[in-house]
């Protein structure tokens, strides 16, 4: 399904005076707002292959009508959040899960909308029909070489079909661990997974980058063999210049200080990427924003100032992706809700007064730290996030223009009521 340009200008014409006073408004008090639009419409967010239908827990999945059968599908519907919130420009693909089976023709579709290919996903976390060897007990840190090597060869292989779509970067991420004490032995897991890791990262091409994500439990809750940033980190500096950390924001302990690992590894020059999504109590999946907002906007202050300190580019020196699961909502929406929180967030950052947060940190003024911290969070900066949507074609508001232009009717009366999306 195509949105055409006039259901956009359709959707925004009654929004469009007051959405003018609202950016008036904001201008006038802040003098860089020009410059935070720019990089508003700058900043793209990545959508992962597997979120563009409904999730589900190991009780049951309930699945919407209209969801994509084909990779092509995907990549319609990601056009499509594109078409109305100009941030969605590019596609992480999940292998086995969505094999491009003619790269050069899938990679033509997704230009063709504008989509270009994010980091490219490995799977060792579950067998695969017909696969000779079983990652029942693990598969970079296996006692079994032949199944070391079965994850090693799989990972290649995804680095093959991605530098034939065009993309730069890998993610690796380990459900490799053990749930009973005595189940493994630490030192080994380690060594075994560093040397796992070693193979696969020689077969990246000079210029792409390892992303190695970490989790702290699930699916198994005794230990993890890539448990936390700090093991992350490890393996990454073992590996070499390509290799780095992935934050996935729901792969900590609770009340884990996020912003301050962030931070610590922008420090290092380790920080290669971000899951974005939101958890009440663990790796919960859910809409980014929609739990804890304030956190999403700390962790976005410890960026913005991070990478302003190393001279990076906030668009593409790291990668940023959502990786949620819609249990209960309209995929399609449920993305667009996690996008504006993402793009709302990093605003909120950008207006942040840092030479006055500076001056009240020498000057160890606590109070005054607080104060500018939450003078910007607290700052409605929708109207900058719109406005850089406005200047780029997209909707001032993408879920009530999805909604009007009705969207998920239009795509269960062209692929059924009934359809389940591949891969989940």
């Amino acid at each position: 399904m195509i949105l055409p340009h006039t259901s956009i200008e359709k959707s925004n014409a009654p929004r469009l005076a007051a959405h003018q006073r609202k950016v008036e408004h904001l201008l006038s008090f802040f003098a860089g707002g020009e410059e935070v639009i720019k990089r508003l419409m700058e900043f793209q967010i990545a959508i992962p292959s597997w979120a563009l239908g409904t999730g589900g827990t190991r009780f049951g999945r309930f699945a919407g009508g209209g969801e994509p059968r084909s990779l092509e599908e995907k990549i319609e519907d990601i056009a499509l959040l594109h078409t109305l919130n100009k941030s969605s420009g590019a596609i992480s693909l999940h292998i086995p899960w969505d094999i491009p089976q003619n790269p050069q023709a899938i990679k033509a579709l997704a230009a063709q909308h504008g989509i270009r290919f994010d980091a490219m996903n490995s799977n060792t976390f579950q067998d695969q029909p017909g696969q000779k060897l079983s990652y029942k007990f693990g598969s970079l840190h296996h006692v079994s070489k032949a199944v070391r090597d079965q994850a090693i060869a799989h990972n290649i292989e995804v680095i093959r079909y991605g530098e034939a779509l065009g993309s730069k970067s890998l993610t690796v991420w380990l459900s490799d661990g053990s749930s009973f004490p005595g189940q493994l032995n630490f030192r080994e897991a380690f060594q075994h997974t560093l040397a796992s890791l070693k193979e696969i990262y020689a077969a990246l091409p000079a210029d792409w980058k390892m992303f190695i994500e970490y989790k702290a439990f699930e699916p198994n809750f005794y230990s993890m063999t890539v448990g936390d940033w700090g093991q992350s980190y490890l393996y990454a500096s073992k590996l070499g210049p390509k290799a780095f950390t992935l934050v996935d924001l729901g792969h900590h302990l609770p009340n884990a200080n996020i912003e301050q690992i962030v931070s610590l590894l922008l420090m290092e020059g380790k920080l290669g990427g971000f899951h974005f999504n939101d958890s009440k109590y663990g790796d919960d999946d859910l809409t980014v924003g929609s739990i804890n907002p304030y956190q999403l906007f700390l962790i976005f202050r410890e960026l913005v100032e991070g990478m302003d300190n190393q001279k990076m580019n906030h668009a593409s020196s790291l990668g940023w992706m959502i990786d949620a699961s819609h249990n209960v909502k309209d995929p399609l929406e449920d993305l667009l809700q996690s996008v504006e929180a993402i793009k709302v967030a990093y605003a909120q950052a950008l207006i942040v007064d840092q030479e006055k947060l500076v001056l009240a940190q020498r000057e160890n003024d606590v109070v005054l730290a607080q104060e500018v911290l939450q003078e910007a969070y607290r700052t409605d900066v929708r109207a900058l996030v719109g406005e850089a949507r406005l200047r780029m074609g997209a909707a001032l508001d993408p879920i009530a223009a999805f909604r009007e232009q009705g969207v998920r009717k239009a795509l269960i009366a062209e692929r059924g009521s009934s359809t389940q999306a591949t891969g989940l």
